[in-house]
């Protein structure tokens, strides 16, 4: 293999070995895995794949490939394949080793740290490759570059083999075939699994963000819980069809979805919005097709754009009259359903995982393309502004009256333990992070819970009933009900705009509902009042849902109980719990007080499930499903998932 100069078609130089530069060696990547991948559980492993994967979209976003493959094969390895340039094989001039070879196995070495073999990147910055290298126990490399098949196999992080010609082959491009390290990855001792739905919603958002690419997802495991799909992934419309597909199940307040794609100095900016008939908004930020779920300066140009074009617009045509009368970012924000992906030279993110783009260019470039394209939009779409408008002067009328109703609730002094609730039964520390509190279903189990109790870390909250449904009102109903009220004052922290997570008199705070229908509702009303209005309250790990027993199993001295449905059988096939008398709990109330600490309450025997949020999108999603106003999205996914439910209590 020599360093000859590659020429395409056009007469200009390919990519080739003088277009990767090299900064340092591998080793630190398997001592401080974080470090690289942000986690060694579940979340790490699956960004392994983002990191091949956004490889191979690097490759489209240069024009150099039109599909991408990802197959997830039997004993949790994983094939990527892209028909782009294929990584350059000859001889590197500073390593003396094969570009391939110094590519995988060394930190730092790729095409996009100089030259102009990219000019946009989503990849680690030509880190990520090797990065999984290091962190896979095998991994597996051909090339197909000029009719030749090349190949080289790789053990955390180390070449097993040369690179070696195995063939001949058609085009060109790069097949990558891993194994994540069990060194590595893993969960309190349990092997992790890749996880299907994950994957999918990663390649279907990759297709939308890059047109004219065809992303192929297979399932080929060979275990029977696997159900050996396959998707294709292709889409025309690019950030519009994203947008179409959020709000699939809503109602839309304009029948045109904005657009607009433009280039400002060397910033290429792609955005896609439309208003719904709903509360919550839906914000997806990309920078080099990487989501960025904590925003960053492109998603600040875009919303300080978005507030100015609309007000403008509207004291242009005498919708808004006054100077008390302004449209707040929150205002401009209900029922917005937006995409935004720029794309530039050399992103900074903000952490490792890319979770924040820091680019003070970017923020410039979204303000000029989006302000200028969206005022324009309004002038040349006015009956699709007039739905816009409606929307969001609606919202602003409900922000003021939401306003008066957070200072009638939220009044000085009530979120400072002075007038805490009279059915609060309260803890003795004052410490927030020993400090509990349980939130029970009815008088009944709160008698019991109150009388269970370790009195000097536990508070008891007892509900009355079932509480509003959030996703369907606004904040200034919502203030109206007394459940939420005294949930409010006694948690200490506010709500919404006004949440003081610093103020949160409990870092602990357990749901403990029956095991039964309108227990599960109870419970799903209050993870929709958490996830709406108290999301850093899940973000921070603060939110749980205690499990008590469905059984209690007798038989003679011996007590256990039965925490499922399978748990249960196993029990009974015991040959000491033979003839055993078996009692359904259908209530909390039905335990006494022993009973209840021993199974659901003591801390060193119960068993709790914190809530967390994987994917805001697909959680957006199922409360926009379960929770909101339409029905026949929810009847089906009733339909749907039906055959899944256990301890059916009918």
């Amino acid at each position: 293999m020599g360093s000859e100069k590659i020429k395409n078609q056009k007469g200009k130089e390919e990519y080739t070995a003088k277009d990767i530069y090299v900064l340092e060696g591998l080793e630190p990547v398997r001592k401080r895995p974080g470090m690289y991948i942000g986690s060694t559980g579940v979340d790490g492993m699956h960004h392994l794949v983002w990191e091949v994967v956004d490889n191979a979209v690097d490759e489209a976003m240069a024009g150099y490939a039109k599909n991408v493959s990802i197959t997830l094969l039997p004993e949790g390895r994983v094939r990527v394949v892209d028909d782009g340039r294929g990584i350059p094989v000859e001889t590197h001039e500073q390593t003396k080793k094969s570009a391939l070879e110094t590519v995988m196995t060394t930190l730092h070495a790729g095409g996009k740290f100089g030259g102009e073999s990219y000019k946009i990147a989503g990849g680690l910055h030509g880190v990520g490759v090797s990065v999984v290298n290091a962190l896979s126990s095998w991994m597996e490399v051909q090339v197909c570059r000029a009719g030749i098949l090349w190949r080289q196999e790789y053990s955390r992080g180390k070449a097993k083999t040369a690179v070696k010609k195995v063939g001949q082959c058609k085009g060109s491009g790069t097949t990558v075939t891993f194994d994540p390290d069990p060194q590595i990855f893993s969960q309190k001792g349990s092997e992790i699994k890749f996880s299907w739905e994950r994957i999918l919603g990663r390649m279907r958002e990759q297709a939308y963000l890059t047109q004219g690419l065809r992303i192929t997802l297979v399932d080929a495991r060979r275990e029977e819980e696997y159900q050996h799909q396959s998707y294709v992934f292709y889409f025309e419309g690019g950030v519009r069809s994203y947008v179409r597909h959020l709000n699939r199940q809503l109602t839309p307040r304009h029948g045109t979805i904005f657009y607009a794609a433009k280039e400002t100095d060397g910033i290429f900016v792609e955005i896609a919005l439309q208003y719904v008939d709903d509360l919550q908004s839906r914000e997806m930020s990309f920078a080099n097709n990487i989501n960025t779920p904590e925003g960053g300066m492109h998603l600040t140009g875009f919303r300080t754009a978005l507030t100015r074009t609309l007000n403008d617009y509207a004291r242009k045509n005498n919708v808004l009259k006054s100077e008390d009368d302004s449209l707040t970012g929150d205002d401009v924000h209900e029922g917005l359903t937006v995409v935004l992906s720029v794309k530039l030279r050399e992103p900074q993110f903000e952490g490792q995982t890319k979770a924040k783009l820091g680019n003070p260019e970017a923020r410039g470039a979204v303000e000029t393309v989006f302000g200028q394209a969206f005022g324009d939009f309004l002038e040349e779409h006015p009956q699709d502004a007039r739905g816009i408008l409606e929307k969001v002067v609606l919202a602003m009328k409900a922000r003021k009256a939401a306003k008066a109703a957070r200072e009638t609730v939220l009044r000085k002094g009530a979120l400072d333990g002075l007038t805490l609730p009279g059915k609060l039964a309260d803890c003795q520390t004052r410490d927030p992070e020993e400090a509990e509190i349980f939130l029970v279903e009815g008088d009944s189990a709160g008698g019991s819970a109150k009388q269970a109790r370790d009195r000097r870390t536990q508070a008891i909250l007892p509900l009355k009933g079932k509480i509003l449904n959030v996703e369907r009102a606004r904040l200034d109903r919502m203030l109206g009900s007394q459940e939420i009220k005294t949930l409010i004052i006694a948690l200490g922290a506010a709500i919404a705009s006004d949440l003081n997570l610093a103020r949160l008199r409990y870092h602990k705070i357990i749901i403990m509902t029956d095991a039964d229908v309108d227990g599960a509702h109870i419970r799903t009303l209050l993870l929709t009042l958490f996830y709406r209005y108290y999301q850093p309250v899940i973000e921070h790990g603060y939110l749980y849902i205690a499990q008590p027993p469905l059984y209690r199993i007798a038989r003679g001295k011996i007590i256990r109980y039965a925490f499922s449905e399978e748990e249960k059988k196993k029990i009974l096939k015991e040959k000491t719990m033979e003839g055993a008398a078996i009692q359904r709990y259908k209530g909390l109330g039905e335990m006494n007080p022993g009973q209840l600490w021993e199974t659901t309450m003591d801390p060193e025997t119960r068993i709790l499930k914190q809530v967390t949020i994987e994917d805001v999108e697909e959680a957006n999603r199922t409360f926009d499903i379960l929770m909101g106003s339409v029905v026949e999205p929810r009847k089906a996914f009733i339909q749907t998932h039906a055959k899944n439910v256990q301890n059916l209590d009918v």
